[in-house]
């Protein structure tokens, strides 16, 4: 079957599976893997991060035992604006 552009593909067709797939999306941050600034890999502390911050931990202490020392670092965790929703919003083509 041949696809037009514009038309909604099998797993947004259904919302319960799309709801299901945008949880997926939510769940996988789209913070980069590596730091931009000193390429060291900061990807994988993301979700330890946020969980702990969710708990109450400060976010100065956090940030040290995750071992993320270097500012730059530390900035990409900071500055991080989860856009997942919005870009879920966008059809893709």
């Amino acid at each position: 079957m041949e696809k037009k552009y514009g038309q909604r593909s099998q797993v947004c067709a259904n919302p319960e599976t799309f709801k299901k797939a945008l949880e997926i999306l939510k769940a996988k941050m789209m913070i980069p893997v590596r730091c931009w600034s000193c390429g060291k890999p900061i990807g994988h502390l993301w979700e330890e991060y946020q969980a702990r911050l969710k708990k109450g931990e400060d976010g100065k202490k956090v940030m040290d035992s995750l071992g993320l020392d270097r500012y730059c670092c530390r900035a990409q965790f900071l500055g991080h604006v989860d856009l997942v929703d919005t870009a879920a919003q966008f059809k893709k083509f």
